[in-house]
């Protein structure tokens, strides 16, 4: 396979938004889109669309756009979910029990295969069909069970010491979803997911209209 060019993460990021597009007008029964139709429905302009898909070869055809079904199946190849996925959750508290248990992992190419705690009282639950482990295991366990993927849902004051035994570990990509930087070495990819700052924007972004 020719090797692939590196996506810039804005790219990246759109992306994804266009392969949850896709998948929502298959599940209408559609089956081809143009890119004004897809930049449209995104508030990109269909000149966007254009460039972000031409940096990975020529789809669709004139007059007709897109193939839906041919474009999706390309997209997840490009993103690699076109394989599964095993990713570990790390903190059984309530953000990382609704991930653990969110149905529609399996179908984006991603499967739970283990979770783990560091509060005594929670070790030995069970979380979605997985019995929560000690993180003190995190190094003897995950080796071995092919995991390039973790998802931190603890305490902030606990992120750090995590990553860095999910990194000795040998995790690659984490989802962060504790409200704290993490420092992690060249090769490791994290994505942090702050809800309070989400949140502080959009009161921003109201506040402004409404001044």
């Amino acid at each position: 396979m020719a090797d692939q060019p590196r996506i810039p993460k804005p790219t990246a990021r759109r992306l994804s938004l266009y392969l949850r597009e896709l998948e929502s007008l298959l599940e209408q029964g559609k089956s081809t889109i143009n890119s004004t139709g897809l930049g449209a429905a995104l508030d990109l302009t269909d000149a966007q669309v254009r460039k972000d898909l031409s940096t990975f070869g020529q789809f669709g055809r004139p007059g007709v756009g897109y193939d839906i079904t041919a474009l999706r199946a390309e997209l997840r190849r490009i993103m690699g979910t076109d394989r599964q996925w095993n990713v570990v959750v790390v903190g059984a508290g309530n953000i990382g029990t609704a991930v653990t248990r969110y149905p529609r992992f399996g179908d984006r190419g991603f499967r739970v295969a283990a979770v783990f705690d560091a509060d005594p009282a929670v070790v030995g639950n069970t979380v979605a069909g997985h019995q929560v482990l000690p993180v003190s295991d995190i190094q003897s366990r995950l080796p071995a069970m092919n995991i390039s993927l973790a998802i931190i849902a603890v305490p902030a004051e606990g992120a750090q010491q995590v990553a860095d035994m999910l990194v000795a570990a040998g995790i690659s990509g984490i989802l962060n979803f504790a409200p704290v930087y993490l420092s992690v070495p060249d090769g490791v990819a994290v994505s942090s997911v702050d809800l309070a700052r989400s949140l502080e924007q959009l009161a921003f972004e109201i506040s402004a209209d409404l001044a």
